[in-house]
């Protein structure tokens, strides 16, 4: 966990530099992480980018009934959001509402661009339901004991 919580600070750390924080030789440290890349824990490496300094000023959720919800037409929706870049996020949900997405828009304008000529496309939408976010309150990843 201490090896986790030191990449998750900062991933591009040296082996020697997280290997003094935990109390392991920079070999001890790598095979580690090694075997936590193995087995799936350590997913991936990113950059967490700001999205208000690359212009993206608003975040939108929004909630989508679809038509049908048998198997093809699931697969078929989730393969088209994966295609559309300004979507972060989107969920599979349980209750009124089959999906919760997370859109990155410059502003109302792109929204409504974004609606028309990308998401209004996805055949099988029955209703959406939008809310453009006014304060992000929390953002965290999943805690490290």
């Amino acid at each position: 966990m201490a090896i986790l919580r030191a990449l998750r600070q900062d991933s591009r750390r040296t082996l020697q530099d997280i290997g003094s924080e935990v109390g392991l030789s920079a070999t001890s440290c790598w095979s580690r992480i090694k075997k936590l890349e193995a087995h799936g824990v350590i997913k991936r490496y990113t950059v967490d980018l700001d999205a208000d300094k690359l212009g993206y000023h608003d975040s939108v959720i929004v909630q989508v009934t679809l038509e049908s919800h048998n198997d093809e037409t699931l697969y078929e929706f989730g393969r088209a959001l994966a295609t559309i870049p300004e979507i972060q996020e989107a969920y599979l949900v349980s209750g009124d509402y089959d999906y919760y997405i997370r859109i990155a828009v410059r502003d109302t304008r792109d929204y409504e661009r974004l609606l028309r000529e990308k998401l209004y496309k996805i055949p099988g939408i029955r209703h959406s339901q939008s809310h453009f976010v006014l304060r992000v309150l929390k953002e965290s990843s999943i805690p490290l004991g």
